[in-house]
């Protein structure tokens, strides 16, 4: 979406106000149902979830592309308060193609909320504690590269088809993983028959097979943990400067240095619009490798988690402040690149940490730390759109990049007072095992 957001824009003749709120839908419906579908994964399994959810952002990606813009006047007239106009008069209610775009991407981001949550979830299952950050890494690698990647794909197809064509075609893969995800992912090890009884001592390990939740949840404890709060305020701050990274970047470059892909090439163009998600892809790996590392050669799990948090989000906070006196589009997206490599280090650590925290609890728990994370997302696309219509582009965008790097340090501030030895309901000790 942000890669065809100035095509979008001059099409459906929008206001930076209104690009904002489509990117605010989206991040907005993901975060209110990221605790509901961690929850649906924790008692009913995250291979039917899963299939949910990807079957649903596949068909809503897929209408994206099937918006015109239009105008309809409804017929029902709205009468406005005397205060206002004096007279009793009514407006009509129009419905028009904006509408239609932003109501499919809150419905894109409903379905689409709880994919990392149910992930999470499934790594309780088939990990030993020791690989949980590696493996949560691995697969926010992926999904970075991929996102790194899109802009120099959505580039070469506008080349053959129209921007709604992307969208058709996005949407159509998701049918076919749904089909091997289904026949090969088993929820738990012991179900999958290839699974040998060594494997199954090592992934349980000393602690034994994880209980599976049930639907008596204790949401009071669960939304009452200070250790839990501060993973989520955390994980809001780090959403809020990263979320530049997919909403805002190629404006901001077209602004600020006049860099399009009419100017320097699409192809140019489109690796710069993707360089922070590509150099991300490379740290969330390594973070996950660099916590498990530590844990295993120090023994101590909340500091394994804690430093890299710290150090991650420290140096990304200062990226954000230089990339402010940037004397060319290339030098700015080194830093906004760099700045995304260090945030993605802490990845894996948060991550696992939901894990850690969590226990049979991790889908809810994920769920809970990646709706504030959203809702982080959601605010700075609302709020920069906001702040660059009151004080101007050249204003605006410093004000907003001061934000940026704001954000970061008081996400180090809570990775210093979080502890991921400390779970958030302490169950009974079982014995017997």
């Amino acid at each position: 979406m942000g890669t065809v957001a100035p095509t979008v824009k001059a099409e459906f003749s929008l206001t930076d106000d209104q690009l904002g709120l489509l990117f605010t839908a989206f991040a907005l419906a993901y975060a209110m149902f990221e605790v509901p579908s961690g929850w649906l994964g924790d008692v009913f399994g995250p291979r039917k979830t899963l299939i949910r959810i990807v079957l649903w952002w596949s068909v809503f990606t897929s209408l994206t592309g099937c918006i015109w813009k239009f105008t309809l006047d409804s017929g029902y007239r709205i009468p406005l308060p005397h205060w206002l106009s004096g007279d009793g008069a009514e407006i009509p209610l129009l419905i028009n193609g904006f509408l239609l775009l932003l109501l499919v991407r809150f419905l894109f981001g409903m379905g689409e909320a709880g994919a990392y949550p149910n992930i999470a979830r499934s790594f309780h299952n088939w990990f030993p504690f020791s690989e949980r950050g590696f493996a949560q890494g691995a697969v926010w690698m992926a999904g970075r590269f991929a996102g790194g990647m899109t802009p120099l794909v959505v580039t070469g197809l506008l080349m053959l088809v129209q921007w709604r064509h992307t969208f058709w075609i996005f949407g159509s893969l998701g049918l076919a993983w749904c089909f091997f995800f289904w026949r090969w992912f088993c929820d738990r090890p012991e179900q999958k028959a290839t699974v040998n009884r060594a494997e199954l001592e090592l992934i349980h390990g000393e602690e034994g097979p994880p209980e599976p939740a049930h639907a008596a949840v204790p949401w009071l404890k669960l939304l009452t943990n200070v250790n839990l709060w501060l993973l989520c305020v955390m994980y809001f701050c780090g959403a809020y400067g990263w979320y530049f990274n997919i909403t805002w970047l190629p404006k901001y470059l077209d602004d600020h240095y006049h860099v399009s892909a009419a100017s320097s090439g699409s192809w140019m163009f489109s690796l710069q619009a993707g360089a922070p998600l590509l150099l991300g892809s490379m740290a969330c790996l390594f973070g996950g490798l660099l916590t498990d590392a530590f844990i295993r050669r120090t023994g101590n799990r909340k500091w394994g988690r804690r430093i890299f948090g710290i150090i991650g989000h420290g140096i990304c906070a200062i990226c954000y402040f230089l990339s402010m006196y940037a004397t060319s589009a290339g030098v700015f997206v080194l830093a906004i690149a760099l700045a995304a490599f260090w945030n993605d280090l802490t990845m894996g650590s948060a991550w696992a940490s939901c894990l850690d925290i969590g226990k049979k609890y991790s889908g809810i728990v994920a769920g809970c730390m990646n709706t504030i994370g959203n809702l982080g997302g959601a605010a700075a696309g609302f709020i920069t759109g906001k702040i660059l219509v009151k004080y101007g582009a050249e204003y605006g965008w410093r004000i907003n990049f001061f934000m940026f790097g704001a954000v970061y340090i008081v996400a180090v501030l809570c990775w210093l007072g979080f502890d991921s030895t400390k779970p958030v309901i302490v169950e009974p000790v079982r014995t017997g095992e």
